[in-house]
């Protein structure tokens, strides 16, 4: 079956389908790994974006549950040079094809991949509409234009409701924005209760959980699009060590009085080259985002700058002058990518620990631990104002 990307600057390419059929409306975007195309499937930060791949093999290791970073994947198309129809992978349980057609995405390949690349770099991301009918291109560039990008992926891909994963160390409050699997795999590996709320969770809700420390995921999307999350982090600033994730990074910077902007094609692989300008060293990242923290909006902030991209001297890092709070652009869990940078966790959970000893806490409120005990338990909490609760 044939199966067409047309662009909204008029450009056209055909190729052959795979995975679903039916019309299909984005941002087209590419991604720069060599390997790892379904933990870029499954990540939610992809949620309404036309990905590209420029590795120009993809397909051929099969589709292996243990690998996602989320439930299901969320993108909106998938554009390949090659697929590779059977996989050859011993942990292989089924094809890209099937898991295409199980969430409805629809895919092309035979097109040149790196022409389209080129051309996104050139001219900057650009809405497409990706589909398998037969429609005239006058019919398909008149719905491309009438169809809006998404504005509301947040709310589509974070979780709905609360639950945990308990462990016997600091509690930390996750606060999902469409949160890759790989942050809860290394706070756990760390020993630590994370409880996992909403993106509309706020502080006072927050606050009920008792948190030791906060982490804020990464997530899809323009990050002024969730006016209400840089609203809590704020009131929660210096009350609670935080770190913030690529999207959690963005919103720790509004919250902060600084400003963010789109860039021309963003970053998104996982060979992004950041400098960390206390040390001088260079680590290799994985990255994932179309937005940035304005450099000359730090200015008059409490913020400074501790990561740069060594490619376009776009801001990688940021930390609080004031507070116990810190944040990076990149993925420090990876997933697929190297894990230079696994050790932000670990300076987190001391950040946490010289917090508390610098501020002695107060016993929880009784009301606090009988919440804690219910978090654990996953029974639901119908009192207004409080999180409901579900089992993992």
């Amino acid at each position: 079956m044939q199966a067409r990307l047309l662009l909204e600057d008029g450009t056209l390419l055909t190729g052959q389908a795979f995975g679903s059929e039916g019309d299909s409306v984005g941002e087209v975007v590419f991604n720069t790994g060599i390997t790892g195309y379904q933990e870029v499937l499954s990540d939610p930060s992809y949620c309404g974006q036309i990905v590209t791949m420029t590795y120009p093999l993809i397909g051929n290791y099969g589709i292996t549950r243990d690998d996602f970073e989320s439930v299901r994947p969320f993108i909106h198309g998938f554009v390949v040079r090659e697929h590779e129809t059977v996989p050859s992978n011993w942990r292989a349980e089924y094809s890209l094809d099937s898991l295409l057609k199980e969430y409805g995405i629809i895919g092309i390949s035979g097109i040149d991949t790196r022409m389209l690349t080129r051309r996104i770099r050139h001219h900057g991301v650009m809405k497409g509409i990706l589909t398998t009918s037969a429609k005239r291109v006058e019919e398909l560039m008149e719905q491309l234009k009438g169809t809006p990008l998404m504005t509301d992926q947040v709310p589509r891909v974070s979780t709905k409701s609360v639950y945990s994963s308990p462990g016997t160390k600091e509690r930390i409050v996750l606060v999902d924005f469409g949160s890759k699997s790989g942050i809860l795999r290394d706070l756990t590996k760390r020993g630590c209760d994370v409880v996992v709320v909403p993106h509309s969770a706020t502080a006072e809700q927050i606050r009920r959980l008792a948190p030791d420390g906060i982490l804020l995921s990464n997530g899809p999307g323009d990050p002024k699009d969730v006016p209400h999350a840089a609203k809590m982090i704020a009131e929660l600033l210096g009350e609670f060590p935080i770190f913030g994730i690529c999207l959690g990074h963005q919103l720790f910077a509004l919250a902060s009085g600084a400003d963010t902007e789109k860039l021309k094609f963003g970053h998104r692989g996982g060979n992004h080259p950041v400098k960390d300008l206390r040390t001088g060293r260079c680590y290799i990242t994985s990255q994932n985002h179309g937005y940035t923290v304005k450099e000359d909006s730090i200015a008059g902030t409490e913020l400074e700058v501790t990561h740069i991209n060594n490619n376009d001297r776009t801001i990688e890092g940021l930390r609080h002058k004031k507070y116990p709070a810190f944040s990076v652009q990149y993925h420090p869990e990876a997933a697929p990518g190297p894990f230079d940078s696994s050790y932000l966790f670990d300076d987190f959970l001391e950040m946490i620990r010289k917090h508390k000893a610098d501020r002695p806490q107060p016993p929880r409120q009784a009301q606090f631990a009988a919440q804690a005990a219910a978090d654990r338990s996953g029974a639901a909490s119908s009192a207004k104002g409080e999180l409901h609760y579900a089992e993992k």
